[in-house]
């Protein structure tokens, strides 16, 4: 699915966050404040807008995605980054390698998200830091227009932009069934990490939820 949609995904990703999604990658960014020095994991890469906003002078990024699609399109456009074909629940590195484990959009992707959040705790070192940026839920009054749109108007912009709206139809869907802000934060406490905490992007529509390796 992810591969039929490679070559327009970040472009109709724009369109249907109404120009959100660039300030949430901003805000990602700044959340995970690389420092040089410091090698970064950017899992769900797609095809590296999210990595290439993290690169700066002295840090290394690797961008990991489990689609093919995603990833040639991604060596495409930024030859300069380093890309490689990855399982989130079976990371192709070796224990303590990465300073910063990142994924935008992706959790929800995975089929067992515990077993995948191991693995970042796994490939980072003592002191490291995961910073996760996922769809969330809106609470109130706002929140029921918001699971309008997902359910009634998201679907329908969706067969006008997307080549293949099942896609998004899956999008939707995987939002309305994704567990909220503090649920999510206690699965990553659980799998072992510490000083979990989250904030809220565009009144809750996407979280950012960070957390550290302590040892």
């Amino acid at each position: 699915m992810f591969d039929e949609v490679a070559h327009a995904y970040d472009k109709t990703n724009d369109l249907l966050s109404f120009g959100q999604a660039r300030l949430w990658r901003r805000a990602l960014t700044q959340k995970v404040d690389a420092k040089s020095g410091e090698r970064i994991l950017d899992i769900a890469a797609g095809t590296g807008t999210s990595s290439m906003a993290l690169r700066s002078e002295g840090v290394e990024v690797v961008a990991a995605d489990f689609s093919k699609g995603m990833l040639a399109e991604g060596k495409k456009r930024y030859p300069e980054l380093q890309f490689v074909f990855a399982d989130a629940m079976h990371l192709p590195f070796k224990d303590n390698e990465f300073d910063v484990v990142t994924m935008s959009f992706g959790l929800r992707n995975v089929q067992d998200r515990t077993k995948a959040l191991r693995e970042f705790l796994r490939v980072l070192k003592p002191g490291g830091r995961l910073v996760i940026c996922e769809f969330s839920h809106v609470k109130g009054l706002l929140g029921i227009g918001y699971r309008a749109y997902l359910k009634l108007l998201l679907p329908l912009v969706s067969r006008l932009l997307s080549k293949n709206p099942a896609a998004y139809s899956y999008l939707s869907e995987s939002i309305a069934a994704w567990p909220d802000q503090a649920e999510l934060a206690k699965d990553i406490t659980a799998a072992g990490f510490a000083k979990t905490k989250w904030k809220n992007l565009s009144f809750g529509v996407v979280a950012i939820h960070s957390a550290i390796r302590e040892k």
